[in-house]
């Protein structure tokens, strides 16, 4: 099968799983945070089978200067933590609509135990997205579209998944996150740097230090 072919079927499988998980957050036995580790595995196990060099390129990353790409992406999602707690401020004194769509998405958290929660988030859901999203997909579509290009229509399907969710805010926000990792992402080639970046951006965003209201 044609490589190009592969990068849109594994594309339109994302969509596919992502945007009925916003829609609908939960199915059958499985909750918004089961239901979405679940697509996780199954987005990472498609695009590694639709690239052989994928997951050794993440392999190769871990072994070669974790140390600083651990540091710079915990300093990047210091960075990105207080751009968010700007637009926090500035969206809720702008936008009428914007307390109740970051009250929404903080409603995520009633729907399970932070003991699970966190191990989820910190081991497999800001991870995995970032192996999926940007290890995958921008490094795909880099490759045929351009960087520039396929760096905003990777950045593009990532944020537009959210739209299932009906928020307007989450979207933003996805949007941002999307445009600022795959920015560091297309600079640094670097999975590891940007894979912690998300884990500790999440991690400080929605539990250690929430916005309030």
């Amino acid at each position: 099968m044609p490589r190009k072919v592969d990068d849109l079927i594994v594309a339109a499988a994302a969509v596919l799983l992502f945007v009925p998980l916003f829609i609908f957050r939960a199915a059958g036995p499985f909750d918004f945070w089961w239901w979405m580790s679940l697509n996780i595995i199954l987005a990472v196990g498609l695009g590694a089978a639709s690239d052989r060099t994928y997951l050794p390129a993440l392999r190769a990353d871990l072994r070669a200067g974790a140390g600083k790409k651990i540091f710079l992406g915990l300093l990047s999602a210091a960075a990105l933590y207080a751009v968010f707690f700007a637009g926090n401020f500035f969206s809720r004194l702008l936008l009428p609509f914007a307390g109740a769509g970051i009250g929404a998405v903080y409603a995520f958290k009633s729907t399970a135990s932070l003991v699970r929660i966190v191990p989820l988030m910190a081991l497999l859901i800001g991870p995995g997205e970032e192996v999926f999203w940007r290890g995958f997909l921008q490094r795909r579509w880099q490759e045929r579209f351009g960087a520039r290009r396929g760096f905003l229509l990777a950045t593009a399907l990532y944020a537009g998944v959210h739209a299932g969710s009906g928020n307007v805010m989450l979207v933003l926000a996805a949007a941002v996150c999307g445009l600022f990792w795959g920015y560091l992402y297309r600079r640094t080639e670097s999975l590891l740097l940007i894979a912690v970046s998300h884990t500790a951006w999440d991690l400080a965003v929605f539990i250690a230090f929430p916005f309030g209201s």
